[in-house]
């Protein structure tokens, strides 16, 4: 997917993939009506129960039938879909194989929760085993405490943050820091060339709910690191993630995923090129959807 992101002597153009938990609960097909709608570069597929986003046949005749790619599937490792696939190794690799059957490029997948022992026990160098066998890019994404009886608890093993962790690609969520109250910037910057893949949300950083709002709709310094990424020509891709479940109407829930697309446009071109900036639309929380 990088082609397009241009050698040093060309212009900078960011690759932006559409969600399909952006469009939840809608499905893959209507996730890619939407990316094609509004000039996404591809879609991003979370595995869940929907049978299409399990299925690499149905997935690629969606690819040829819009002409627009699939660069990421995210594995099914979230709370709610553990019972997609089976053990926790055979998600892992059940999603690196759809990933080259498809002609995608990263698997993103959530870290262990402590509570599996025997497969927390090695995950670091499990992922790494699954990603060099396959040649797959596997990018472990960072996520947050969970508030039990009033306190802060970490349910994720090694930890919900990737930092310090040798990952050899992490996979970067606005929303998922700001529920752990992390600068995402001064994350970004010490990631460095281990940052495999970006989630475009934002959060208020003032609730423990994983909220996915619009980018700029919230306190973590998207737009700066954005502009990060454009000033180090970065090679990856960033997937919109945002919650729509609250939108009124299929024409605002179109404008919150055009405005997402337009945000990271607009962040990603250098400022004498870039639009002025129009007033943002109303974003939405989204403590209960599937993200990523």
């Amino acid at each position: 997917m990088s082609e397009q992101q241009g050698s040093a002597a060309e212009p900078y153009r960011a690759h932006v993939a559409l969600s399909t938990s952006s469009l939840y609960p809608l499905g893959v097909p209507e996730t890619f009506e939407a990316a094609v709608e509004l000039g996404y570069d591809s879609v991003e597929v979370l595995v869940t129960h929907e049978r299409m986003s399990q299925l690499n046949h149905q997935l690629r005749d969606l690819v040829q039938r819009h002409q627009l790619p699939i660069s990421t599937i995210h594995a099914p490792t979230l709370l709610l879909t553990q019972q997609v696939w089976g053990k926790s190794w055979t998600k892992i690799q059940m999603a690196a194989a759809l990933t080259e059957q498809v002609g995608a490029e990263v698997v993103v997948v959530h870290p262990p929760f402590r509570w599996q022992r025997k497969y927390a026990s090695n995950f670091v160098e499990g992922v790494r085993v699954v990603s060099e066998a396959t040649g797959v890019k596997i990018s472990v994404e960072n996520m947050y405490p969970w508030r039990v009886r009033g306190r802060d608890t970490v349910v994720y093993a090694p930890h919900y943050s990737p930092l310090g962790q040798d990952y050899d690609w992490v996979t970067w969520d606005f929303s998922h820091a700001a529920t752990a109250r992390m600068d995402s910037l001064a994350a970004i910057q010490e990631l460095g060339p281990r940052l495999g893949h970006v989630h475009l949300t934002d959060g208020s950083g003032e609730t423990t709910a994983d909220e996915h709002l619009l980018p700029g709709h919230g306190v973590q310094p998207v737009a700066e690191s954005l502009q990060h990424l454009a000033a180090t020509r970065w090679q990856g891709v960033i997937g919109v993630e945002v919650s729509t479940r609250r939108s009124t109407s299929t024409e605002e829930r179109t404008q919150w995923l055009a405005e997402s697309l337009d945000f990271a446009r607009r962040h990603t071109t250098p400022a004498e090129d870039a639009p002025a900036e129009d007033p943002p639309a109303d974003g939405a929380p989204a403590d209960e959807a599937p993200g990523g």
